[in-house]
């Protein structure tokens, strides 16, 4: 019997990456999972993928809907009963376009990235507080650590948007506020920060000649993070054995970030 045996966990983006990794390693551990995500063919390629591991459930969810979001939850709720688990991996990611530093744009990535997650855990705290408890995790980034990453040196032409950044540093945040409300009902609120973890998106994003040379530049072990490495992260934060651990942020990313 797993550690999260019968435990209802929603993830959001659990389509592809790091989010199917989770679906994958909670499904191991006992859990039932909820692949929240838009994207009708990521969602069909996760649910193959995932067949047989497990009670493995699909719920197309918008989280930058707030009709979405309301109803991925009362649909949890209606096929399984409750919800135990919320991990807000959703993120605009794979598509994001770092160079465009149109305020339309940012408000757009800010929706997704930060709103979102909002969106999702007002969405699910009703029903954990209402069961007696519950964990939320939410996904920040390396980035939000990485002052440096998002504009090079040379002539200055625009303050840059940093949307992705942006949103990262505000998840951290959302993180201890949500932790801070909802301590009292039992209900933990804890964040991953990865670093650049070597998903089909990471490898969209960075230039291929690059790829090999992150674990030497950006580790202090110089290792490659891959999807699997942050899955044991979440299943701590999901499990007893973090009862009270909450509103903290666990970088996990070979050491290339160590906020104090």
């Amino acid at each position: 019997m797993g550690r999260l045996h019968d435990k209802v966990a929603i993830i959001t983006g659990a389509g592809q990456g790091i989010g199917l990794a989770y679906a994958e390693r909670f499904l191991a551990e006992g859990a039932k999972v909820v692949v929240a995500e838009l994207n009708d063919d990521r969602a069909a390629s996760a649910m193959t993928q995932l067949d047989g591991k497990g009670d493995a459930t699909f719920v197309k969810t918008d989280i930058a809907n707030e009709e979405s979001a309301n109803a991925c939850a009362a649909a949890v709720v209606e096929q399984l009963g409750t919800i135990d688990i919320l991990i807000n991996n959703a993120a605009l990611y794979y598509d994001i376009d770092n160079a465009n530093n149109d305020f339309e744009y940012l408000k757009t990535v800010f929706a997704v990235n930060l709103h979102g997650a909002w969106l999702m855990a007002r969405a699910c705290a009703p029903v954990m507080v209402k069961g007696g408890g519950g964990r939320i995790i939410n996904q920040s980034s390396g980035a939000a650590y990485m002052y440096n990453m998002p504009m090079g040196a040379g002539d200055f032409h625009e303050v840059g948007a940093f949307s992705y950044s942006q949103t990262k540093w505000g998840i951290i945040g959302l993180t201890k506020f949500l932790a801070g409300q909802l301590g009292p009902y039992n209900i933990t609120v804890n964040c991953i920060a990865p670093g650049v973890t070597m998903t089909e998106a990471t490898k969209k994003i960075v230039p291929g000649e690059f790829i090999d040379m992150i674990p030497e530049l950006m580790s202090a072990m110089k290792q490659k993070l891959e999807p699997e490495d942050l899955t044991g992260t979440a299943v701590f934060f999901a499990s007893d054995d973090a009862r009270l651990v909450t509103g903290q942020t666990l970088c996990v990313d070979g050491g290339a970030s160590m906020p104090a």
